[in-house]
């Protein structure tokens, strides 16, 4: 028995109309969802299920037009057209509209109408269109459009079962639409075109060939069948001019002349367009000063909110990370598995896993914003700080994306059509401050900088500049390559607003946990990894040292708390010698020369050495070379605080000199926020631009840029 292939249908609709919340609902899926244009950056796909039949569902990047002219657009386009190798081509595709801008959205429709494909409209947000006085007779639209029409509310759920049964039959029936026609006159260039070609190509790439000068089509095309193709484009474009017709707004003017005629009496507007509470917000929102300073405000509070929320949560799991180092000393003798649990797990990756409620929350927070409608009200804030750094507020998105992590916002760049902006963006993407930054700012803030300052506010106000200094420094970089290796106009900045909405609690409850979750795999994994090879060039080799340290443990015990002091004392001795005669201990006397300019020791040195691959081992390294002795977790449990082990340290061989000044802790900070260390980040530049060229330049340009800042905030810093 042959097994019959799962139906196909495809997702398509212009950004932020709801489409990957209907993708949710139909699929039962938990896709990210964002209300603002451009979350979409790769296909999705899941499986909907209607009357025991199963039908799988792929949700493409929102798009405005099937013209491609970004990444994503061509994205849709191959896969409607069945030219995506992973997919076949869809049996049917769902076109979802916003019923308070149809007009607009129905223009869309209409190529996807050409492809050939049976067409479902799903017209979304009919409850936003009500609430603007709108009145649409589905039926007769329907009628006019030659296509089903099923009225929902995705984000309530309402109007699945009708759009799952419309689905269904549009596939049984296979009837494709009849849209807009083009005059005669174009009609006979594409059949000539049709003539010289030796393959079949579908009509719709044809008519995009004539009418996309220069685009992504005539390029492929053109590649495919050589300069006879070209000379008859170029020749039959010719002659649709010297009949009248302007190519550059032909299509506009006979797919908008179909809507009008197709809608004309289905829809029933109000005299006058009522003023919407979104209209009143976004005239304080999008204001040049008032709207900046509320955006800054925001921004502020969210590293107040940060420290002042997560601080409780962070302390009960610091607690617990203490509570467990003592139970392994108290059940396990000295020896390589002991210092493995303690320095290398609970010391390293706990010091790490620490920061997760303050991450949980950030993303939570940014997950709001997203939710509500207000990220697409900063992007158009930023646009004309990003025009003078020769990009607009599209490139926005993806920065601010960066803010919880590099490598989505490298992905969101691929909403931005122009090519050279596109890679502007990516490059100056790893600048913005992520959320595996935070635990560096986070300890070293809360280690050396005292809470009474400035009204209490002092580390939260840190870690603000911090953030703002990539906000600051993304478009600067962005206008030296845009003037230099990524010369080009600055393009212009269109973007739909959208509506204000209560943020759902699902949705930010689900992408809090899930960065949560993510966090704690790759700090089980990828870091946990790491800090065993850290512990293992600090332990090694060990000589007596182990032996001598428990030697005068057992001399210790017994003894009076003022009587330790001496064993104590001897003990840090021995474990500062031991960590400089160990494998890592060389490594950092090569490469303390080059950091001591820095204010850097061979420790701070090695920690920043070991969080290239990823900065959150930075923290775990610190823990691991800052401890203060294993036996002294029973006897002091604060040595055990890292907070107190930074602030205790010297200068290896200078007890009266503290290693970790204020000027040096800037210094270390500055330096996490300009460097690169992140090999996904690396490798989603790779993926995006196709070449290493890029990542090396990313990564080179950002180091030497973290090198200079550091040294001059230190040297600065030191003068004061």
């Amino acid at each position: 028995m042959i097994a019959t292939p799962t139906p196909t249908v495809a997702l398509v609709g212009n950004p932020n109309t709801g489409k990957t919340t209907l993708f949710n609902a139909l699929a039962s899926m938990n896709q990210r969802v964002g209300n603002y244009p451009g979350v979409t950056v790769e296909t999705k796909k899941g499986r909907l299920k209607h009357c025991d039949t199963a039908i799988d569902i792929i949700d493409l990047p929102g798009t405005y037009s099937l013209a491609p002219r970004s990444p994503d657009e061509m994205l849709t386009v191959n896969l409607l057209l069945g030219h995506d190798t992973a997919e076949p081509a869809p049996d049917a595709v769902i076109t979802i509209l916003d019923a308070s801008n149809l007009e607009r959205n129905l223009y869309l429709m209409t190529q996807v109408i050409e492809l050939g494909r049976p067409v479902v409209v799903a017209l979304n947000m009919m409850d936003v269109a009500l609430s603007q006085g709108l009145k649409i007779d589905v039926a007769k639209l329907s009628q006019r459009l030659g296509v089903p029409i099923v009225p929902i509310q995705a984000n309530k759920g309402i109007g699945l079962d009708p759009l799952k049964a419309a689905v269904s039959q549009a596939i049984l029936d296979h009837q494709p639409a009849a849209g807009p026609t083009f005059s005669e006159a174009f009609e006979r260039e594409i059949t000539r075109l049709r003539e010289i070609l030796t393959s079949s190509e579908p009509n719709y790439l044809l008519r995009r060939l004539l009418l996309d000068v220069g685009g992504h089509t005539e390029k492929t095309l053109t590649e495919k069948h050589g300069a006879t193709l070209a000379n008859a484009v170029a020749s039959a474009r010719q002659r649709l001019i010297a009949s009248g017709q302007v190519l550059a707004g032909i299509e506009a003017r006979v797919r908008y002349a179909w809507i009008r005629q197709a809608i004309a009496g289905c829809i029933e507007r109000p005299a006058v367009r009522p003023v919407s509470m979104s209209d009143r917000l976004d005239r304080i929102l999008t204001h040049r000063f008032w709207g900046t300073t509320i955006f800054l405000s925001v921004m502020f509070l969210l590293f107040v909110a940060i420290f002042q929320i997560a601080s409780p949560a962070k302390w009960v799991l610091d607690l617990g990370r203490a509570q467990l180092a003592e139970w392994i000393v108290s059940a396990l003798d000295p020896g390589p598995l002991r210092s493995l649990l303690i320095d290398g797990v609970i010391k390293g990756v706990g010091a790490v896993v620490v920061f997760l409620p303050q991450i949980m929350l950030l993303f939570a927070i940014i997950a709001f914003l997203e939710d509500c409608g207000y990220m697409a009200r900063a992007a158009f804030l930023m646009d004309r700080l990003m025009a003078r750094a020769g990009l607009n507020g599209k490139s926005f998105i993806p920065l601010l994306s960066s803010l919880a992590c590099a490598v989505p916002g490298i992905m969101a760049a691929r909403v931005i059509e122009n090519t050279r902006d596109r890679l502007a963006t990516i490059l100056v993407a790893p600048l913005m401050s992520c959320s595996a930054r935070l635990p560096v700012y986070s300890l070293l803030t809360v280690a050396l900088l005292p809470a009474e300052a400035f009204g209490g506010l002092i580390h939260p106000l840190v870690m603000f500049c911090l953030y703002l200094l990539g906000l600051i420094l993304a478009p600067l970089i962005a206008l030296i390559l845009k003037s230099t290796l990524l010369r080009g106009e600055t393009p212009v900045f269109v973007m739909e607003m959208p509506l204000y909405k209560m943020p759902s609690f699902w949705t930010i409850w689900r992408r809090s946990w899930e960065s949560g979750w993510m966090f704690l795999r790759r700090a089980g994994t990828f870091i946990f990894a790491t800090m065993v090879l850290v512990w293992a060039a600090l332990y090694f080799p060990t000589r007596d040292f182990e032996h001598r340290i428990a030697v005068i443990e057992v001399e210790m015990e017994g003894k009076e708390n003022d009587e330790k002091k001496p064993y104590e004392e001897k003990i840090n001795e021995l474990q500062a010698e031991w960590k400089q005669q160990s494998i890592l201990g060389q490594a950092g006397k090569w490469i303390e020369p080059v950091v001591r300019p820095l204010g850097w020791d061979w420790r701070i040195g090695v920690a920043a050495l070991a969080s290239f691959p990823a900065r959150e081992v930075m923290v775990g390294t610190m823990g691991i070379l800052f401890a203060q002795g294993e036996g002294d977790i029973e006897e002091d449990e604060y040595r055990n605080d890292m907070n107190s082990a930074i602030r205790d340290a010297h200068w290896p061989g200078e007890p009266d000199r503290k290693l970790f000044t204020i000027p040096v802790a800037l210094s270390v900070m500055v330096f996490f926020a300009l460097c690169c260390q992140c090999v996904s980040t690396l490798a989603a530049i790779r993926r995006e631009t196709n070449s290493w060229g890029w990542p090396l330049f990313t990564f080179v340009y950002m180091t030497v840029l973290a090198y200079v800042g550091a040294f001059i905030t230190y040297q600065v810093g030191s003068l004061f």
